[in-house]
């Protein structure tokens, strides 16, 4: 099971070629890890622990493109927790998940607010970034 987060692909996020620009899916896609774990646990009750994570890898594979008018989904899912990271797969497509039109794994370090550097990411992130894999949404 996966958390969806959806959208509509606005105009300004198009390109001369009548496709979203490479660079909104990385918008899309920060945005859904935003509400993945948003949806069970406030990024402010984490932030008030001195947590906060930090994009350190990302990796993606284009095998379709979206365009103007269409919904954006983006399906989220925790691929790996390590330590101090942690790995969030997303799909993205229009609606249709075998008519994909990008498949991308990134890698997140949980850091400690003060700028002390990496941490062990809070109960409660660990919490809402499993809980999104056991129930979906």
């Amino acid at each position: 099971m996966t958390f969806t987060y959806r959208a509509p692909v606005r105009y300004l996020e198009v390109d001369q070629q009548g496709v979203v620009f490479n660079m909104w899916y990385l918008a899309y896609m920060d945005e859904a890890f935003g509400e993945f774990v948003a949806h069970t646990t406030p990024w402010a009750d984490i932030f008030a622990l001195g947590a906060d994570v930090q994009l350190v890898h990302s990796e993606q594979d284009w095998s379709g493109s979206l365009h103007w008018g269409d919904t954006v989904h983006v399906d989220v899912s925790l691929e790996k927790l390590g330590r101090t990271s942690f790995t969030i797969g997303f799909a993205i497509h229009s609606g249709d998940s075998s008519r994909r039109a990008l498949t991308a794994s990134t890698v997140y370090v949980c850091i400690a607010k003060d700028g002390s550097g990496k941490m062990e990411p809070p109960p409660i992130l660990v919490d809402a970034l499993r809980f999104q894999n056991a129930a979906g949404s």
